[in-house]
């Protein structure tokens, strides 16, 4: 069972990176409007990343996946820098995005805590 989880959450966590970055950088015209306001779209992403990738790569050291993300964050702004996309890059983009990534940690740890130690990682 945990391995098909396994098998399942890797692809389901990089086609989520994959959507996430598509959506980013869609000129602002095509983007798709969430009605949520920017900084709470930043936050919803990267707490779903942060979480997808921690049961994707539960193996792997917390802040590895922690930089990772907010490496992809900052790429996020940078692309959103390019004038023909007509988006808003913004560093306060950037800090909700790794403020996300911690607090999902953070939360993943409490879980993790509270799940059966022979359950594997």
């Amino acid at each position: 069972m945990i391995r098909l989880y396994r098998r399942v959450a890797v692809p389901i966590f990089w086609t989520t990176i994959a959507i996430v970055y598509a959506v980013a950088i869609m000129p602002a015209a095509q983007a798709p409007d969430f009605h949520a306001g920017d900084k709470i779209n930043h936050i919803a992403a990267f707490l779903t990343l942060t979480l997808l990738g921690r049961a994707a790569y539960r193996a792997h050291p917390r802040w590895r996946l922690a930089l990772g993300l907010s490496l992809f964050g900052a790429l996020i702004e940078l692309t959103q820098a390019i004038p023909a996309l007509h988006r808003d890059a913004s560093v306060w983009d950037w800090v909700a995005d790794s403020g996300a990534i911690l607090v999902a940690l953070a939360a993943a740890l409490i879980i993790e805590r509270c799940l059966p130690a022979h359950m594997p990682a």
